[in-house]
């Protein structure tokens, strides 16, 4: 495992018990560097949507715990977050939430000259991905060549 999955897994066992409480869900952890500034960040999300003060209440909390578990020698920034609407499908909770929903799928590499994908999400496993498009039309795809899929969002 890398430094970086190391350090999201042992957050992700400090901070589940804190949102578990609170009845938020985990949505993603994740240890990142922009420019020169490391980000550990936390994703949650609860029904009805998360507030500024849910990742006010989480941020406190986790804070105590990171400060005294000091498991991360690098200088970083801790922030909580609510996923957005455009959040990606990672885990299977969400293609699970997200099944006979309109989904967006864009691919690393062009398939038949395409690499932007619409479809009702209709099936998945740990290897593919299946949406019927807008002429009913089956579409299947490789895990390994999804870059992002996520909830389609029309406004």
């Amino acid at each position: 495992m890398s430094k970086a999955q190391i350090y999201e897994a042992k957050t992700e066992e400090l901070i589940l018990p804190i949102l578990e409480k609170m009845n938020f869900e985990l949505v993603d952890v994740e240890y990142v560097k922009e420019g020169s500034t490391w980000y550990l960040r936390a994703y949650i999300d609860k029904e009805g949507g998360i507030t500024i003060n849910d990742c006010e209440a989480v941020s406190r909390q986790m804070n105590e715990l990171l400060d005294r578990e000091d498991f991360i020698p690098d200088s970083y920034t801790f922030e909580v977050s609510s996923p957005g609407l455009g959040r990606p499908l990672k885990k299977e909770k969400d293609f699970v939430r997200n099944m006979g929903k309109e989904v967006e799928i864009r691919t690393y590499r062009a398939i038949e000259r395409c690499k932007e994908f619409r479809g009702t999400l209709t099936a998945f496993d740990k290897e593919s991905v299946t949406i019927v498009d807008e002429t009913g039309s089956p579409i299947t795809f490789s895990r390994g060549d999804i870059a992002l899929i996520k909830e389609a969002i029309d406004f």
